[in-house]
């Protein structure tokens, strides 16, 4: 019969042969397939395609042997490159996906995840010098918790990013020193401890145990396993007469495809090379120099980009009183009653859970709902999700170690598509606040009372929000959502969702979860709240540290930038001023972030006055201008052609819209790019580039003709906030007000539109003004 198994021989007219069962013209069964260049397939076939187990072998002397499905090598096998790259694990229409094991031409081996033929989730990287790392990876580098340790003992243990240490973590020295502190870009950038070599050393229950983590990483990673797909298209075509050429030429040269994997780019970066560098061989010099002195002493340190700054040496033996005084200082923060204590003395633990419970529900629930554009009832009463979560769990909610509690999520298909608007992957969003690392607490940076919650990645912050707050959101959601869906580079508040906790006893919690802006590739070393207004807004010297949020008085800067980037960041203050007026808003903000180049010249920005040596007079004109020219920093950025491949276009919860064009580079998109250290797309918000100039204070020059500037290359990120104080509500404030005497830019009882005038004209005038030249 012709749909009968038959074993034949077939030849092809370009030189291709085929050996084994056959089930009517296409091979079916066991058989082997030689392709005219020497390449050879033997094993299972379904209806013309290698499906099943088998072994490929290439003229270059590569081959594989596994599993097959749909003629793509799928499923679990060993590929051994002709270099002596050997891979075994899973694998996904070509490429490694899931769990599997690679070791490199050089020695280095790989275990752990794969995701698309790059390393990505758990695993371990051995290097052939003795390095070894265990942790996440992400899009085939370093990114996210993990241990590095070092062939010479040094052990480092917390975030990292992009292949480089970034965030918080623990450095641990091989002869016993200890630094815990924050890392940028590799470097160390902000404020940290140092205990030297023998010290009394804090008890820290994750530290840096390579054995543990290498152990429980490998239990976690025998839970994953390869995902089953399904298959649309074929590698290798139906073998026939007419496709015979195509077919073989696929086959045949697909070590080309595979070749890639074997090539290995450093997959820590620049962190191993930095690490022994002098930098690292300066650091690991301070740990062994300083083990020699007294062991009471620790070192408390604030460093800025590499380069440390400050150094306050204090005796350990005080600080635990110091910590017990803060904590009872902080406890007392709460006022007693107040809706924010509802939840006892563990509120912070039980907000954050039962937040990661709903959002979970939630996002879980709305996603795999079709997408459609929104209608006027999905911002309607009815457009809410509501559930009941008992601590024993129940048919829809698992089991908790919470209290019970009733869970609402207002306006469910709106902010599923705000999400998908702003390009935010679901899962990504929900593993960002619901994984297993939790929320952090962060303090209120105003005197609303509001609790603030920072996902562990740094992307999203969730804030409580009194019921006005929640309602102005509510009433103001239809024309938000048109507004920054009309202008994609809107400098407004992204908000992604919208929810409310109800205990059992009827105390209710409101939140929103918004975009962190300062989720940036380069650290802001300030941060302003600018409203246009004089009162009260300064901070108070003793208050001030590297965390703290500035205010209008306290900006002692004028921001200088190109033509076109700031018209263009004009045209969209105005747009989301004109929105915001239409609403009734009042009381918003701009925050500024700001990133400081050159950081060895900022030493006077973060020094407290105290430590400052009053500055020397200037005893001739001649001396007064070299001086001024030493405080012009050089050059640390560069406006260059804007380049998709070499900058991260990827969306997140800070960036906005589309690359900004530069008048000074003709009209064109641009990149900024930071010598030595990275090159960053260009946005409304995001990565503007300006000079940061202020004039010195007579105090400071004494008596003289010159006028001299200190002027600095920085980076600036902004965004609009505080939207949710609406005229009506402050309305009502005005009586009680009255007898006030206010400041002639005092902002608490004036309408929308002279608000919005009185805040524009302030960025032009005092923050960004126009170059006196082109």
């Amino acid at each position: 019969m012709e749909d009968s198994e038959r074993f034949e021989e077939k030849s092809f007219s370009n030189g291709d042969v085929y050996i084994g069962k056959i089930k009517g013209m296409l091979p079916h069964g066991k058989g082997k397939y030689t392709w005219s260049d020497g390449a050879v397939y033997e094993g299972d076939w379904v209806n013309g395609k290698m499906t099943g187990k088998g072994l490929i072998t290439w003229p270059t002397g590569a081959k594989y042997e596994g599993e097959f499905s749909g003629g793509y090598l799928h499923g679990h096998g060993t590929f051994t490159h002709s270099t002596g790259c050997i891979y075994t694990g899973g694998w996904r229409m070509d490429a490694h996906h899931g769990i599997g094991r690679k070791e490199y031409s050089n020695s280095d081996v790989y275990e752990g995840l794969w995701k698309e033929g790059i390393r990505e989730g758990c695993g371990r990287y051995s290097w052939e010098n003795g390095n070894t790392y265990i942790g996440n990876w992400k899009s085939g580098k370093i990114d996210g918790r993990g241990v590095m340790k070092w062939a010479n003992g040094d052990i480092f243990d917390g975030c990292w990013l992009n292949g480089l240490k970034h965030g918080s973590g623990v450095y641990r020295f091989a002869d016993g020193g200890l630094y815990i502190g924050t890392w940028s870009k590799g470097l160390k950038d902000g404020k940290g401890t140092f205990y030297p070599a023998g010290s009394k050393q804090p008890s820290l229950k994750k530290l840096c145990s390579l054995n543990s983590d290498d152990s429980r990483l490998l239990l976690n990673m025998e839970k994953h396993t390869a995902p089953k797909q399904k298959f649309t298209r074929s590698f290798s075509e139906k073998i026939s007469v007419s496709g015979r050429s195509k077919s073989s030429r696929q086959i045949s040269h697909r070590t080309s495809s595979l070749d890639a994997n074997c090539i290995l780019q450093d997959p820590a970066g620049g962190c191993i090379c930095r690490d022994s560098s002098p930098t690292l061989s300066q650091t690991f010099n301070e740990s062994q120099s300083e083990a020699t002195s007294v062991n009471s002493l620790v070192y408390e340190r604030e460093y800025m980009q590499g380069v440390l700054i400050m150094e306050r040496i204090r005796n350990y033996s005080e600080m635990p009183h110091k910590n017990k005084r803060q904590n009872k200082y902080s406890v007392k923060q709460v006022k007693k009653g107040s809706w924010i204590d509802i939840f006892g003395g563990s509120r912070s633990y039980y907000l954050k859970l039962n937040l990661q419970l709903g959002i979970r529900y939630t996002v879980g629930k709305i996603t795999p709902v079709p997408a459609r554009e929104v209608r006027s009832s999905d911002f309607g009463d009815r457009a809410r999700i509501r559930m009941y979560f008992p601590k024993e769990g129940s048919q829809l909610t698992p089991p908790h170690c919470s209290i019970d509690f009733y869970w609402k999520d207002y306006c469910p298909m709106v902010f599923r598509n705000l999400r998908e608007m702003f390009k935010l992957d679901a899962a990504e969003y929900m593993m960002s606040i619901c994984g297993d690392s939790g929320l952090r607490d962060i303090s209120s940076p105003g005197k609303s009372g509001s609790i603030f919650f920072l996902s562990q990645d740094d992307r999203f912050v969730i804030k409580t929000l009194k019921k006005y707050e929640l309602k102005v959101m509510l009433n103001m959601l239809p024309k938000y959502y048109h507004h920054v869906g009309s202008y994609e580079n809107t400098l407004i508040t992204k908000f992604f969702g919208l929810h409310r906790i109800t205990l059992r006893g009827g105390k209710k919690v409101r939140f929103v979860v918004m975009g962190n802006m300062f989720c940036t590739e380069l650290h802001i070393h300030r941060r302003y709240d600018l409203k246009g207004s004089t009162q009260g807004r300064y901070t108070k010297e003793d208050k001030i540290n590297s965390n703290t949020t500035l205010k209008d008085l306290d900006l002692k800067y004028e921001f200088h930038m190109d033509k076109k980037l700031r018209e263009s960041l004009f045209k969209q203050i105005s747009l989301d001023c004109m929105f915001l007026e239409s609403q009734h808003i009042i009381d918003y903000s701009l925050l500024l972030g700001l990133h400081f180049r050159a950081p060895e010249n900022l030493k006077a920005l973060v020094e407290p006055p105290r430590l400052m040596q009053p500055p020397h007079s200037l005893p001739s004109e001649d001396d007064a201008h070299k001086q001024g020219e030493q405080l012009i920093i050089p050059k640390g950025l560069l406006l260059v052609a804007h380049e998709p491949s070499f900058v991260n276009t990827a969306p997140g919860p800070h960036i906005r819209g589309n690359t900004l064009r530069a008048y000074s580079i003709g009209d064109k998109q641009v990149d900024l790019l930071l010598p030595g250290t990275a090159r960053l797309r260009v946005q409304l918000g995001v990565n503007m580039p300006a000079q940061a100039t202020r004039k010195l204070q007579g105090d400071k020059v004494e008596e003289s003709e010159v006028e001299l500037f200190e002027v600095y290359d920085v980076v600036l990120y902004m965004g609009i906030i505080d939207i949710l104080q609406e005229y009506t509500v402050k309305k009502k404030l005005e009586h009680a007000c009255k007898s006030l005497q206010y400041d002639p830019m005092t902002i608490s009882v004036v309408e929308p539109k002279t608000y919005a005038e009185r805040f524009i004209n302030f960025m032009e005038k005092k923050v960004f003004p126009e170059p006196e030249t082109s």
